[in-house]
């Protein structure tokens, strides 16, 4: 009986064995790339280096000194962080609203309305240019900041309607209900009750709308055609050009640019799975 025992005890420890290294296989693979970017960020030559050891041989930090130096990087992070945070804001508050109206109130159109936000993610983003370039250019809003607010912002909204409505319905009326016995308007409800049970949802739905307009490039590098109005990620793509790459300071520029995403990722981790299981659980 107990060499039957210890066979099951090695069998498991053997199988936890094999998992682990898989495990560790897969961290490397995915790991590997980002140490690599580092190795040419912190590397002086602008070359491609072909070599498979992640470590830089010399490391110097003068590829992050001609970024901060010599280019407008200031000018297109100042562009970068008031485009994100104004279609944060303005998608939010807008995606919060208009989920919240689907979630709970039932109206002619309504089904259709959500029909329409669902179809609407089904078309890549590029399809829309020629129209939101002509509908921009005839507000004349081309090469101005608050343009791309309003693209990206009405690109991020249909997710974020989803998103919100499904954490809507989760939330009991009865809260509601108990609310409006006590006086409450429907808008006193929405703010002081809705609003704050829904934080993990909210934080999602914020995360996911800076995200959009941090890291979008296609549609920045159309609307903006002076170096003084570009965003990080069309500013760093000057970097490469049509015959050589300046790899080092491309390496630097992304590393950088991807600084104040994870910032974010740390800074609502609480709020991050909770947000995004709930939502999902009704449609």
């Amino acid at each position: 009986m107990s060499g039957h025992t210890s066979s099951t005890q090695q069998s498991t420890a053997g199988e936890r064995l094999l998992k682990n290294l898989f495990l560790v296989a897969l961290c490397v693979m995915v790991l590997y790339p980002v140490v690599w970017v580092f190795k040419m960020a912190f590397t002086p030559s602008q070359g491609f280096s072909m070599s498979l050891n992640p470590i830089p041989e010399n490391p110097s930090l003068a590829n992050f000194e001609y970024l901060l130096t010599e280019l407008p990087f200031f000018t297109w992070l100042f562009n970068s962080v008031v485009i994100s945070l104004a279609t944060t804001l303005v998608g939010v508050f807008l995606a919060c609203t208009s989920a919240y109206a689907l979630s709970r109130f039932r109206f002619p159109g309504r089904t259709t309305a959500m029909l329409s936000f669902l179809v609407t993610q089904m078309f890549p983003g590029v399809l829309m240019m020629i129209p939101l370039y002509l509908i921009m250019d005839w507000l004349g809003l081309l090469d101005h900041l608050l343009g791309l607010i309003l693209v990206y912002s009405t690109t991020a909204i249909p997710f974020c309607v989803w998103m919100l409505k499904g954490y809507f319905d989760t939330i009991p009326i009865d809260l509601e209900e108990a609310a409006m016995m006590d006086g409450a308007s429907t808008a006193t409800i929405f703010w002081k009750v809705i609003l704050p049970l829904s934080l993990p949802a909210v934080a999602v739905t914020a995360l996911f709308s800076f995200m959009t307009a941090w890291n979008e490039f296609i549609l920045a590098a159309v609307f903006m055609n002076r170096a003084d109005n570009y965003t990080l990620p069309v500013g760093l793509q000057r970097l490469v050009g049509q015959f050589s790459t300046d790899w080092g300071y491309f390496a630097a520029g992304a590393i950088l640019v991807s600084i104040p995403v994870v910032a974010l990722f740390f800074a609502l981790q609480k709020n991050l799975v909770g947000g995004l299981t709930a939502g999902g659980v009704k449609g």
